[in-house]
Formats: structure tokens, sequence, C-alpha cells
């Protein structure tokens, strides 16, 4: 049986994430960020679910998604209500969990050429 390695066609790719760093291609990111099959907005200005505003969305929505992934560390916290109403009135869809089902949830998605964006909420360690 002949095995080969299948590369993904978009340029970033989630190897792994949890509550306090991430591995994109082959950089491992400690602060927050926001992540499309093209694009990495690393510094994402957001250090915990607590203090995520819609402005703070901005650079997700910009990226016209189907769908934003919002990864909130290492539990599931949900966002405030506004801040899930700015999307769905948009006609965008939000789903909220923990990085590492992010991270594969996204990765999934991505593969299939949906329109994904995710935006990763990474805790600080110090």
């Amino acid at each position: 049986m002949l095995l080969s390695r299948e590369l993904p066609d978009y340029s970033y790719s989630l190897r792994s994430a949890d509550g306090h760093q991430a591995k994109v291609n082959d950089r491992i990111l400690t602060r927050s960020f926001v992540l499309a099959p093209n694009t990495l907005l690393e510094d994402w200005p957001v250090h915990a679910v607590a203090e995520l505003t819609i402005e703070h969305l901005a650079p997700a929505l910009e990226q016209n998604p189907a769908v934003v992934i919002l990864g909130t560390g290492e539990k599931q916290v949900f966002p405030s209500a506004s801040v899930m109403a700015a999307c769905l009135t948009q006609g965008i869809g939000i789903e909220v969990m923990n990085n590492a089902s992010a991270a594969r949830t996204f990765n999934v998605l991505a593969g299939e050429n949906r329109r994904v964006v995710a935006a990763f909420i990474v805790e600080s360690t110090g």
C-alpha cells in the first residue's frame, strides 16, 4: 500500500492548541491570535473571555466567514450575549469551545474549504 501525505491547499495549518499555546505550521504561539486558512493575526489583544467585546471580533469578521470559532482557553466559557449577537445578526455562525476542540474543528472546516475563522484566547502563563 502506497501512502502519501496530503498537504492542505491553504497557508496556515493549526497543529495543536491548548489554553497556554498553539502550534501554527511550525511556530509556537503563546499569545491570543486570529486564524483563517490564509491569514494569521498574531497578538490579538484579548486575554480573557470576560474582556471580549464586539470590537475585538472585527479582525475575524473582516475575513467574511460563514462561521467564527471562538477558542476560550483551557475551558469552554461563553462570551456576553452582545458578542454572540454581533455575529448572529450578520448571519455569521459562532461556535464557542475550548482551544483543543476549536483547533480540531478549525482543521476540519478549513479542510472542507469552508469560510471559517478561528479566534483563540491564549492564557498568560506569567
